[in-house]
């Protein structure tokens, strides 16, 4: 063992409490049907139906699945009179999501 390695890198090691919140934040992203969802958000804000439409699901199941994203602080919502419009939370979401697809795109 290589005690002054260790002695480095212990106090950067996550906590348990931080650890199980972004196994959490992960588990959310775990999901083909909502990396979808993600994947049109990223384009635009769109209304359930418009998202329902766009990857092909019902829409019980766009809001189900928009309700755990949600939860997960991954997406946020607006209402506009009677319609509820989705987008990415923030610019983290939206950077974070690039960044995996770019580097899925590497050969």
């Amino acid at each position: 063992m290589h005690i002054d390695n260790v002695r480095q890198v212990q106090p950067e090691v996550l906590s348990t409490e931080k650890a199980q919140r972004m196994a959490e934040f992960f588990s959310a992203l775990s999901d083909p049907h909502r990396l979808k969802l993600l994947s049109a958000l990223a384009h635009q804000e769109l209304c359930v139906c418009d998202l329902a439409a766009a990857v092909k699901m019902g829409e019980s199941a766009v809001s189900h699945q928009l309700r755990v994203l949600r939860s997960q602080r991954l997406v946020k919502y607006r209402r506009q009179g009677r319609n509820v419009y989705y987008s990415l939370a923030d610019s983290h979401i939206a950077a974070l999501y690039r960044e995996v697809a770019e580097h899925l795109e590497e050969s």
